[in-house]
């Protein structure tokens, strides 16, 4: 009988959803969501890719599970916070967790996820908004504003190269445009960190000027 090429399989007994998502995040970190295979991942766990169907349902169904790794990496807030400082440790885990996995952030960022996936986030954010007085319309209004904040920043963050070069210095101060000339050594740089605490600070003192009083 000849034996199976390459690497052998390892024993499947140990084989879980968790640990299937486990490597499957893993390997989005090594090489990217757009490489990633069922076929791939079964060759990192040594085992035959069907196998992996007896876990999930799939590359969709892979990627939703991985989505909610990264959803449960975010760290819960203090007890007993108050509003600003439980939006601020919600949006600072929610950073965290998506820069600690910046190649397979987009999967919470931009997929339309699972119900119960896509619920946890805002679970979390209108329950305090909710507790704080807000009423229902109002309370998702903030909802959608926070998310928007916090998706639109890190979009750019993890999509986004280091953009400071002499020449876009000297490109912006050449446009004949008087605010940009003016602000060209500051756009021409983009501190991420820099401004998420501004756009954060900024959002966080807007919401607890609209809490109820």
């Amino acid at each position: 009988m000849t034996g199976r090429r390459g690497r052998p399989p390892k024993d499947t007994g140990s084989l879980s959803r968790e640990r299937i998502l486990r490597e499957a995040l893993a390997l989005v970190d090594e090489v990217g969501l757009d490489a990633v295979s069922m076929r791939k991942l079964a060759r990192r766990l040594g085992v035959d890719p069907m196998s992996l169907y007896n876990h999930v349902d799939g590359k969709d169904a892979l990627l939703d599970g991985i989505a909610e790794v990264l959803l449960a990496a975010i760290p819960a807030p203090p007890p007993d916070a108050d509003l600003r400082e439980t939006m601020s440790a919600l949006a600072h885990g929610f950073r965290a967790a998506m820069l600690g996995h910046a190649r397979a952030a987009p999967l919470v960022l931009t997929r339309r996820l699972a119900s119960m996936t896509a619920l946890a986030p805002v679970e979390a954010v209108l329950a305090p908004l909710l507790a704080a007085g807000f009423p229902p319309d109002r309370a998702v209004h903030g909802l959608r504003t926070v998310l928007a904040f916090l998706i639109g920043t890190l979009m750019r963050e993890v999509e986004t190269a280091p953009t400071y070069s002499g020449r876009r210095l000297a490109d912006l101060e050449g446009t004949g445009l008087p605010a940009v000339a003016a602000a060209a050594p500051f756009l021409a740089v983009c501190d991420h960190e820099a401004e998420f605490e501004f756009g954060l600070r900024i959002l966080l003192d807007a919401l607890g000027a609209m809490a109820p009083r």
